[in-house]
């Protein structure tokens, strides 16, 4: 079987629905997962999600905000961290020095030749180098406050030549602009985690074993 490379959507410390996916999708030895970020916060099982990734070498991910907000946090930075974030803090901390060189080394983008993959989006017609940390983890609409769900999304307008595959911005089905795929299916707050595959295009879901967290 050819090896299939699966970008998978904002999985929030929801370890268990991410293994009744890979069982769903018959994820194999040859093939890649790509997350978009946010592997923690939220909900149950973040160490398992984060130990999953670490270990082993076909799972990669580019850094989410929340993820972003522990390394912050755990690089001596003054950090704001919202509930969700101190509740991880306080599972995750005593193992921080074997958790942050992974952390530290997440991307804010990966690259998959004619896809890329990053946690929140772009901005419209702007070079990928030029694109802000905020940007590329925060960005929803394109007014004055990026994280507004009121507005345009950026989505909307993106026509760049990579397609985007993104998350962060929860919605029952996948978010879908002309160049820009979102995955973020709300798992955490009991909708589904969803699954795309780069070689045939097939969506793939499983439901959530419940709700975590509140949207």
């Amino acid at each position: 079987m050819e090896s299939r490379r699966i970008v998978v959507g904002d999985i929030h410390g929801c370890y268990d629905e991410l293994m009744d996916l890979l069982d769903q999708l018959g994820f194999g030895a040859s093939d890649r997962i790509v997350a978009v970020g946010d592997l923690i916060t939220k909900g149950p099982k973040n160490r398992e999600v984060l130990e999953l990734f670490m270990k082993d070498s076909r799972f990669a991910t580019v850094i989410g905000n929340h993820d972003l907000a522990l390394r912050r946090l755990w690089n001596g930075e003054e950090v704001e961290l919202k509930s969700a974030q101190k509740a991880a803090n306080k599972e995750l901390e005593a193992d921080k020095d074997r958790f942050l060189p992974f952390l530290n080394s997440l991307p804010f983008t990966i690259d998959l030749e004619s896809h890329l993959v990053v946690h929140a989006g772009l901005r419209p017609d702007v070079e990928l180098h030029s694109q802000t940390t905020e940007d590329l983890t925060q960005i929803r609409t394109l007014g004055e406050d990026r994280e507004s769900r009121d507005g345009t999304p950026w989505y909307d307008v993106y026509d760049g030549e990579k397609f985007v595959l993104f998350g962060h911005w929860p919605a029952p089905e996948p978010r879908r602009g002309k160049m820009a795929l979102g995955l973020d299916t709300g798992c955490v707050y009991g909708y589904q985690l969803t699954a795309y595959t780069l070689e045939t295009g097939e969506l793939k879901s499983v439901p959530a074993r419940q709700a975590y967290a509140s949207a």
